[in-house]
């Protein structure tokens, strides 16, 4: 159940702040509001030390197929990019960050 899932603001207040704010700078005022709700319901499990990213709904047996498109953000020093299928923010990809807060 999404309940069981902690939302990113609460684990991670600043990163939340910034995703918001990078959004709506890039004008995804939809996905900004989503944004604010996000749950962390578990990271990618790569295990390589430059990845901190993370699914926010169950992972797909496959692609993402139909209604996918990816979101590149543009953060200074680091790379964001979301999957999003819909309106749906499904993982946030982030790479070369300094640790999550």
């Amino acid at each position: 159940m999404a309940a069981e899932h902690p939302l990113v603001r609460d684990v991670f207040p600043e990163f939340s702040a910034e995703l918001v704010t990078l959004l709506e700078e890039e004008g995804e005022r939809e996905l900004s509001g989503r944004a604010r709700d996000l749950r962390l319901v578990m990271d990618c499990g790569c295990g390589e030390d430059f990845c901190q990213s993370f699914y926010t709904a169950p992972p797909p047996d496959g692609a993402y197929g139909p209604g996918h498109r990816c979101v590149p953000l543009t953060p200074a020093g680091w790379l964001l990019v979301l999957d999003v299928v819909g309106e749906q923010i499904m993982f946030v990809e982030i790479l070369d960050r300094p640790p999550l807060t």
